[in-house]
């Protein structure tokens, strides 16, 4: 593999905000956000909306989110006349 051309790889905490979980794995995205960690270390602080402690998918819950009003808008777009 060729030298310098690949993200850095490394250990991230995200927060899924809607159900205020983190948690740690390792990715490529970066944050401008720190945070302090368990173990005493500061790592980078991705914030997402919705990850699998709040999918219902993941929760067997029925939770409707809806935070682009992406319902609205494909209700506008092809709305019966």
């Amino acid at each position: 593999m060729k030298k310098d051309i690949h993200p850095d790889y490394r250990e991230v905490v995200f927060y899924d905000t809607s159900s205020d979980t983190k948690f740690m794995t390792k990715s490529t995205m970066s944050s401008d956000e720190t945070i302090k960690w368990e173990d005493g270390n500061e790592y980078p602080l991705i914030k997402v909306e919705v990850s699998s402690a709040s999918h219902p998918f993941y929760t067997g819950k029925k939770l409707f989110v809806d935070t682009a009003g992406r319902v609205e808008k494909f209700n506008k777009k092809y709305k019966k006349k």
